[in-house]
């Protein structure tokens, strides 16, 4: 059974900095082949919450909650959700994604939540409770659509 935690930065280890980053490298740069500036400055920001998902004392899922006027203004962020390629198709990717709306409530109740979403995973984000708003566009030579939480 995966265990979620939510940690700031500070509270985060350097074993587990070490195993996010290359897990977030291993996903997002490796296996979808797409070279990035995976090292956005945003991880260390004072109110980001890393939600790190372990199987076994093994990373497996992961996602970060963003503070408003970070990456939105007015509106928290959710970013980087991945699931493990070995663990996907176990509903981890739901269970990362309604941790962070969660967190994301808790720590910033009178704000909304953004996301710039995979186009690819449109229909996961609706079944999350997110809707499209604006045109599709290229990040990082990926196709991303703007979405938020309804």
């Amino acid at each position: 059974m995966t265990k979620f935690y939510s940690k700031s930065f500070n509270e985060l280890s350097a074993l587990e900095l070490y195993n996010l980053m290359k897990l977030r490298v291993d996903v997002f740069v490796v296996e979808q082949n797409c070279p990035y500036e995976e090292l956005d400055g945003l991880d260390t920001a004072q109110q980001t919450q890393h939600i790190l998902g372990y199987d076994n004392n093994e990373l497996v899922a992961y996602a970060r909650c963003l503070a408003p006027n970070t990456s939105y203004e007015n509106s928290a962020a959710i970013g980087r959700v991945l699931v493990k390629q070995s663990h996907r198709g176990k509903g981890l990717a739901q269970a990362v994604v309604s941790l962070a709306k969660d967190i994301c409530v808790s720590h910033w109740p009178d704000n909304g939540i953004e996301i710039s979403a995979q186009c690819y995973l449109t229909d996961f984000y609706e079944a999350q409770g997110f809707k499209i708003v604006g045109e599709q566009y290229l990040e990082d030579g990926i196709p991303h659509i703007h979405m938020i939480a309804v």
